[in-house]
């Protein structure tokens, strides 16, 4: 008699580093929407620039549902984003805090993380690719 052994089915794209490079994409997306917006009216008067919380602040502020893979296993809750926030600092006269340097600055660290974060999911990516022999 031969003994089987069960064979599990692992999806590459549930790996945590899958689900962390898409939460890190999605916080960049959404970074450079609001600096492009600060950047767009630098000269609106009253215009208060926005910002996120730094990525790591969010995840640690963001509660996470665990998989739930064994019944005897708590269930866990899952509420928090991460939001935007009004950035502080000297205003001009006409009541505007955005500052185009800092702006463009974060804007170029944003890029940057994006591209960072791309090119490691396809790093990964291909090692899977390796793995399979493909």
């Amino acid at each position: 008699m031969q003994k089987r052994r069960s064979q599990t089915v692992v999806d590459a794209t549930r790996t945590d580093l899958f689900s962390l490079a898409d939460q890190r994409l999605k916080y960049l997306d959404k970074r450079a929407s609001l600096l492009a917006e600060n950047i767009a009216n630098v000269d609106t008067p009253g215009w208060k620039g926005r910002d996120l919380l730094p990525f790591a602040q969010a995840l640690q502020t963001a509660s996470v549902t665990p998989e739930r893979t064994n019944p005897m296993h708590l269930t866990g809750t899952s509420t928090a984003t991460a939001g935007a926030r009004e950035e502080g600092g000297e205003r001009a006269p006409d009541g505007n805090t955005v500052k185009l340097d800092a702006e463009l600055a974060k804007l170029a660290d944003t890029e940057t993380a994006q591209t960072l974060v791309t090119d490691l999911y396809s790093k990964y990516l291909g090692l899977f690719r390796t793995a399979l022999g493909r």
